[in-house]
């Protein structure tokens, strides 16, 4: 069965906590501390691999965790590290989060960390200093990073073959390649698309068989909304006619308008047109459809073939393989062009972006509650044990270097006033 879109919740694995413990040895009577850190959780980790066509297998597995990081322990030891989680898709997928691109895998073995585990906890050790002799304070692990993801597959093949239901789409590809698509006499044969490879002069050129489109495909007719996004990816498309079309030149316009329609970009892709079923054709006949599709064709080669008696198939490889090593050369040329030059740009540096800090005072019914955001004081907030008074005066101390307590009293805070980081409520002040 083929699947080329699903949602999965992803959760990479939690931090462990950092360890609160002091070295008891018979002639140490005062040993230090010696709480370890927690381990970091395991990461979820998207590979893309070679042989997989389809995202069925997310239909049955619809969560996917990662594991999480061991706590800390006494005599300093770290907790190990939670095992990340490696799921394999097929090349082609993107991977969306709340609707956003997060990851497009389009190379074999290429890998995404989709969801980072969480930071293990420092233990007490980290937090002895001259002044703070036996620290009795420990962070908590952050959690892992949770969330609903939306894969989609775009299958990436070097020829799409677009046309008609029935224009002899899976007939050729069944010729042309090792594979073997259900061919029949009835509109969308092809419920799924089909993928084979085709092999000409020693070259070798991956063909997808785009199932069946029809006028209003793009707006959801027929199955062709399905199954448009596939046509995205192919370097060249191979448009097939049906040689007995009684308007051969409108039935090729539909098509090349629902592409248009779908995505304008798809116009412009390099292009093979070919006659179909001309076995049964007198040679006149084909000349006339020929003449009858050149006004409205342009610029692309156009062919007269038969796959069932396998005539002209050569000739369409050979183009099709033509144009697919233009496209890899030009390809070439622009990376190692992009690789020379370096493009300036200007933008807020990631150390500023991650110290930046807002507070926003809120009226409620219960009185006045600030709230703190902000990438690292709400990092800091994560890590803090509230059940540990020694831990929230640190994040209070924190938050006191890095200028958000100034401002909570500038805003009109008071020492009891309540300050809300992410999910946690805590005073200014110590009560």
């Amino acid at each position: 069965m083929f699947v080329d879109t699903a949602k999965v919740f992803i959760s990479a694995g939690r931090g462990g906590d950092g360890a609160v413990s002091f070295r008891r040895e018979k002639y140490i009577p005062k040993g230090g501390p010696d709480g370890g850190i927690g381990g970091d959780g395991g990461d979820v980790i998207f590979v893309a691999t070679e042989g997989l066509n389809t995202l069925i297998d997310f239909r049955y597995k619809p969560e996917l965790k990662a594991k999480s990081g061991n706590n800390g322990a006494s005599s300093d030891k770290h907790g190990a590290s939670g095992e990340s989680l490696y799921v394999k898709v097929p090349v082609g997928t993107i991977i969306k989060r709340n609707g956003k691109v997060i990851a497009d895998l389009t190379k074999n073995g290429q890998e995404a960390i989709i969801a980072k585990g969480g930071e293990g906890g420092s233990g007490n050790a980290h937090f002895k200093s001259s002044v703070r002799q036996t620290p009795r304070m420990a962070e908590k692990g952050e959690p892992g990073e949770s969330f609903e993801a939306e894969l989609e597959l775009k299958l990436l093949a070097d020829v799409g073959l677009i046309g008609f239901p029935n224009a002899g789409k899976s007939t050729f590809l069944s010729v042309v390649s090792n594979a073997r698509p259900e061919i029949a006499d009835y509109t969308f044969t092809t419920l799924t698309p089909n993928l084979g490879v085709a092999k000409v002069d020693n070259h070798e050129m991956l063909i997808a068989d785009i199932p069946g489109l029809i006028e209003g495909a793009s707006e959801g007719k027929g199955l062709g909304d399905a199954f448009l996004r596939h046509v995205e990816r192919t370097a060249v498309l191979l448009h097939l006619i049906d040689g007995y079309s009684s308007d051969i030149a409108k039935s090729y316009q539909t098509i090349r308008q629902e592409l248009a329609n779908y995505n304008l970009s798809l116009v412009d892709r390099p292009e093979v047109v070919a006659i179909t079923k001309t076995e049964g054709l007198d040679q006149e006949i084909i000349d006339m459809q020929i003449d009858n599709l050149r006004p409205v064709v342009s610029n692309s080669p156009i062919y007269a073939i038969s796959s069932s008696a396998h005539k002209g198939l050569t000739d369409v490889l050979r183009e099709l393989n033509r144009k697919i090593q233009e496209i890899k050369s030009l390809d070439k040329m622009i990376d190692a062009e992009d690789q020379e030059e370096t493009h300036p740009t200007i933008s807020l540096g990631s150390d500023k972006l991650s110290t930046a800090w807002q507070v926003e005072r809120l009226e409620t019914d219960d009185g006045v509650i600030f709230i703190v955001t902000g990438e690292k004081i709400e990092k800091f907030a994560i890590r803090t044990d509230f059940t540990n008074y020694e831990s929230v005066n640190r994040l209070r101390d924190i938050m006191r270097r890095m200028g958000i307590a100034h401002e909570l009293r500038r805003r009109g805070a008071l020492q009891d006033s309540v300050i809300r980081i992410g999910n946690s409520d805590f005073t200014l002040l110590e009560q």
